[in-house]
């Protein structure tokens, strides 16, 4: 692993990939998103400030718990600017997904408590199923193993 010394204030692509574990495509891809930024030299390489280590640490740990590039980028909007983000402002950051982390650790925990029961029965149909019909929303409407459209009399 390539070692930045001190005195050094910006990272070639393979530098940043190297420190950061992300490949050298992942981080284009981050740039193509608007996640992260870089400067172009005068012979067209990219450079990245020192700040955008912890940006890519932070963008792989949100995409780890499942939180949508989009959200990460909304959320990377809010840093300063060649400034390394402080604790406080991950935490702010990072706090705001609570809410919808736990919504979706709510979500799995149903589904692994039921989804032995579905296997089980295999048609995905039945008026109780906990994938096809949560909390039996159709079963008050309507009835059978399908959802067809309303049809309009002729």
């Amino acid at each position: 692993m390539s070692q930045i010394p001190g005195k050094i204030h910006e990272l070639t692509v393979g530098q940043l990939s190297a420190r950061s574990g992300a490949a050298v495509s992942a981080l284009h891809f981050y740039e193509s998103k608007g996640l992260i930024d870089s400067r172009r030299t005068s012979g067209n390489q990219r450079r990245y400030t020192r700040d955008t280590l912890r940006r890519v640490a932070f963008i792989r740990a949100a995409q780890r718990v499942g939180i949508p590039l989009a959200t990460v980028r909304d959320a990377l909007a809010q840093l300063p600017e060649e400034r390394t983000p402080t604790r406080e402002d991950w935490a702010r950051l990072s706090g705001t997904w609570r809410a919808e982390l736990d919504e979706r650790i709510d979500r799995l925990g149903k589904l692994r408590d039921h989804l032995t029961d579905c296997i089980g029965c295999g048609c995905l149909s039945l008026e109780t199923c906990v994938l096809s019909n949560p909390d039996d929303v159709f079963g008050e409407r309507i009835t059978g193993s399908r959802l067809l459209g309303e049809r309009k009399p002729a």
